[in-house]
């Protein structure tokens, strides 16, 4: 059935759908079935979007045809449509008013990434303009509460030297923590890997006991405050609670150090939500694993890495890993600080929509996946600031050194960016930075050739 004449007006510009500020607006990259009509399948994709079936229905009335989403620019060419939906047609809960991103989900990537006539559909953007914006929770606290902490300015206070305890599972709770205690000697911030949960060889009360008792030991050792992220992810909210509140009563003074690590993508908005909501005071770090079953580059359906970090800024990540930009192990792109822009900053462009947050709280970028005390002055160059919390797993505990010393040179990788000293040059007078260099000597040549003659001289 040709639903274009009721599900698509290109008369409509975009510049006063935004100003009119009723609209959300999405950006696709849409291609038809072999045979279909590009317009016809794009309205066919904003009926199913929004108030539309593949029949006409009696139950149609007036008001219902005022809230439909409309086509209002396609690009067949490249195989982009852009639909205007009213926020009238977003959910809001009972309870608070407050915006739905499920909801937001089921309607701009639900159905219609199963229609018949559609080869494939991805969000590659989206605008949300203010009257809807306020109705979302946004971020409660970020890494400027983790710079008070640790004592730092509250302006440019840089990079969080972070570590990911690895092997990712297999450790029982005294070795675990201990790793944590190792690392905490000369770095900040230590993070469950996410699938280390309530494994009968680790159980979680005991593991975090342990852990509790490590931060102790090593802020006293130190005279430095540490930082922990548990992870509580679970599929029943009260039993993320459960674990939440175990976590702060064991941590007791020390429980506000402490982070609640959240699957973000595979316990979804519910997981995320619950936590914000019942931890408003707590930094909430958002784990994207399993992301890029939709988010890969090789994807064409669902919505991009891109989408996927704008929306846990409206839901209230404090952090979200951001990747490394093709400057680590995954896939990525030193373009993708665009991600790290629309998380951080009050206006930021996307691919195709300029958002204005409304002064929103900005999202955190956490960085992980390969780096090393080596890679990392090339990525806080194209990144333009050091201001992200970073958590390398091998980065640390594959120094030659051991973690301590990967924990150090870290930190001294970060401040050589921050004085604008060479990296070479400040490995001379650092041990923990020239083992670095040994340790990741491939990583070393590729960034600083002649390093060796360098380090000796």
């Amino acid at each position: 059935m040709d639903q274009s004449k009721r599900y698509t007006d290109f008369s409509l510009k975009e510049a006063d759908l935004i100003q009119g500020g009723r609209h959300v607006l999405c950006a696709y990259q849409m291609k038809p079935e072999a045979g279909e009509d590009y317009v016809q399948a794009a309205a066919h994709f904003a009926a199913e979007s929004s108030t539309g079936t593949n029949v006409e229905v009696m139950t149609t009335d007036d008001f219902t045809r005022g809230v439909d989403a409309l086509v209002y620019e396609v690009d067949e060419k490249n195989e982009i449509m852009k639909i205007a939906y009213p926020i009238e047609l977003f959910d809001r809960n009972i309870r608070d008013g407050r915006a739905v991103l499920t909801n937001f989900m089921t309607l701009t990537v639900g159905n219609n990434q199963g229609m018949g006539d559609v080869d494939y559909a991805q969000m590659l953007d989206f605008y949300i303009p203010p009257a809807y914006l306020r109705r979302f929770d946004g971020p409660a606290t970020n890494i400027v509460e983790m710079w008070r902490i640790l004592g730092r300015p509250l302006t440019d206070g840089g990079m969080v030297v972070g570590t990911i305890i690895k092997p990712k599972l297999g450790l029982r709770p005294q070795p675990f923590a201990e790793a944590c205690y190792n690392f905490w000697l000369g770095g900040d911030f230590v993070k469950n890997d996410e699938p280390q949960a309530n494994q009968p060889f680790a159980p979680f009360k005991e593991t975090m006991q342990a852990v509790a008792d490590a931060m102790k030991r090593a802020q006293d050792e130190t005279g430095e405050n540490k930082l922990f992220s548990a992870n509580i992810s679970a599929d029943d909210p009260f039993e993320m609670i459960a674990r939440g509140e175990y976590v702060q009563e064991v941590f007791g003074d020390n429980a506000p150090n402490v982070a609640f690590l959240v699957d973000g993508y595979i316990a979804g908005t519910t997981g995320v939500t619950t936590v914000r909501r019942q931890f408003p005071n707590t930094f909430l770090h958002y784990h994207r694993a399993g992301h890029g079953a939709v988010t890969s580059k090789k994807s064409k359906r669902g919505y991009t890495s891109f989408v996927h970090l704008k929306m846990s800024r409206l839901q209230g990540a404090s952090g979200i890993h951001t990747g490394t930009m093709g400057f680590g192990k995954m896939e990525g792109d030193p373009k993708d600080k665009a991600v790290a822009y629309m998380l951080e900053d009050d206006v930021a462009d996307g691919p195709f929509f300029r958002q204005d947050w409304q002064r929103m709280k900005s999202t955190t970028p956490i960085i992980s996946g390969g780096m090393n005390a080596v890679r990392l002055p090339a990525f806080f160059d194209n990144l333009g600031h050091c201001n992200v919390i970073q958590t390398s797993g091998g980065g640390a505990f594959g120094h030659k050194d051991g973690p301590v010393a990967g924990a150090k040179s870290l930190r001294q990788g970060r401040d050589a960016w921050q004085k604008g000293v060479n990296l070479v040059e400040y490995a001379k007078d650092h041990p923990e930075l020239a083992g670095a260099f040994e340790t990741f000597a491939s990583d070393a040549d590729h960034f600083y050739p002649g390093w060796r003659e360098k380090l000796k001289g």
